[in-house]
């Protein structure tokens, strides 16, 4: 099976299991997905965000994403329990259609490694 082929099929199981789980059924788009790793990783699950902190969220995803790729090296934990990242190497410029291959890429990777989906 080709690695593009086996990307898609995995994604789609991805999107339903989380779509199910967290929108009633209603297909959860690339952000939404990103959001709810950053709420994983922050590991405060049962509170209400602020706009400012939801963009926070979605930027500790996207480092945590992205480490193993070598982008981002976690740094520490604040006096809040926030994890810190630092960059290790810039992104290249991406096409928007890279980019979102690319975390989808990272997204099921993170997932399999859960052991959520395989």
């Amino acid at each position: 099976m080709s690695r593009d082929i086996q990307l898609k099929e995995r994604w789609e199981k991805l999107v339903e299991l989380l779509s199910n789980q967290f929108s009633q059924g209603e297909d959860l788009d690339l952000d939404a997905i990103i959001y709810l790793i950053g709420v994983q990783e922050l590991g405060k699950v049962h509170r209400t965000f602020k706009k400012d902190e939801k963009l926070n969220l979605m930027h500790i995803a996207i480092c945590r994403l992205l480490e193993p790729y070598g982008f981002y090296e976690f740094e520490h934990f604040d006096n809040d329990g926030w994890p810190h990242y630092k960059v290790k190497e810039a992104l290249p410029p991406l096409k928007a259609g890279e980019q979102s291959v690319l975390m989808k890429e990272a997204i099921v990777s993170y997932f399999l490694e859960k052991e959520l989906i395989d």
